[in-house]
């Protein structure tokens, strides 16, 4: 059986698709499986034993049509490698417009994808999946593999690790063989707790911590550095995700906004402090949590919250994001010291 996958992005939801791929793969041993990617993410599936072709395609040209050439470019592309596809199953696990017109344009007999699907992607569906919005991510998409016969009783996350990818990151820290590390970075500024705070963090911790994030976090990386009393190892900017997926694999805890290497922390078993706002750790949490703020479950996994009647908002923008700010340094630093 020739399956596609449609999950282009973003990080920590690609990351959470992960179980329903092994899911699927355990049921349907012998099928050959393929990913739709979005070009930036590539790299975290890559190598993949499970995954047999990535299908790779540039989200960015795809945004309000700033380069309409490269867009009928790239989506030309695309359509012609997903109608030669000859796929017997498709499934949408992103639920978008984009994603169902892909599902549209797959040709296949069999279109997937959830009831609740938005910006009206269902129409692009003929089994349309009814889940449970209260579920976490992870388990919204296991209910679409048990609804199509898959094995969903062990949840795991095959999640490979790159050895040229531990190589560079050895390289780059050094001597230093434990560590800390810390995601001061988000999708949306209401997410991020004060860098200051990172910075104050790292300051009282004794082991060495490693400073993660893209060339667009440098300058909250280095509010984090001016606060951390000289303590920070900063790798801002110098890890593709292979490379960060193998520095956080190698980190005694990750200490994180609720972000995409959040999720790949969970996913590698390595204990995550996560701190949360305006999201909904429930849903989207570190995978595992028990749901009761800063209470520890059995896989070493805790979110610290600010209690307050305006969490979770949702919302991308606040004046006062107060449900970050007053998340204390002491209360974040009491939880790390249980793991260290």
């Amino acid at each position: 059986m020739k399956i596609l996958i449609i999950k282009p992005s973003s990080l920590g939801d690609v990351i959470h698709s992960l179980p329903f791929l092994k899911s699927l793969k355990d049921t349907l041993p012998e099928s050959h499986i393929e990913w739709i990617i979005s070009k930036d993410l590539k790299d975290i599936l890559e190598g993949n034993p499970l995954i047999n072709k990535l299908v790779v395609f540039n989200k960015d040209a795809w945004r309000g049509l700033r380069n309409f050439p490269e867009f009928v470019r790239d989506i030309r592309s695309l359509v012609k490698t997903l109608k030669s596809g000859h796929y017997d199953m498709v499934i949408d696990l992103q639920g978008l417009l984009r994603s169902g017109l892909m599902t549209f344009f797959s040709s296949s007999p069999l279109k997937i994808g959830f009831q609740q699907a938005r910006e009206c992607s269902t129409i692009f569906y003929n089994k349309k999946i009814t889940v449970n919005g209260s579920l976490h991510a992870v388990d919204k998409y296991l209910e679409v593999a048990n609804s199509i016969g898959a094995k969903t009783d062990k949840v795991e996350f095959p999640l490979s690790i790159d050895n040229t990818a531990c190589k560079k990151i050895k390289n780059l820290i050094g001597n230093v063989s434990e560590y800390v590390a810390i995601v001061p970075s988000a999708r949306w500024e209401t997410k991020k707790w004060p860098p200051e705070n990172f910075g104050l963090l790292i300051s009282k911790l004794s082991i060495p911590c490693v400073i993660t994030g893209t060339n667009s976090d440098r300058l909250t990386v280095q509010r984090v550095l001016a606060s951390s009393k000289g303590k920070g190892i900063n790798l801002c900017g110098k890890t593709n995700l292979k490379e960060l997926a193998a520095l956080i694999a190698g980190a005694k805890a990750v200490v994180s906004n609720d972000s995409g290497p959040m999720h790949i922390g969970v996913a590698l078993g390595i204990p995550v402090i996560s701190l949360f706002g305006p999201t909904d750790p429930i849903k989207t949490g570190p995978y595992g949590w028990s749901g009761i703020p800063s209470e520890r479950d059995n896989k070493h996994h805790t979110v610290v919250k600010t209690v307050l009647p305006c969490s979770p908002c949702f919302k991308k923008k606040c004046k006062e994001p107060f449900c970050m700010r007053d998340i204390s340094v002491d209360k974040v630093l009491e939880e790390i010291k249980v793991f260290l």
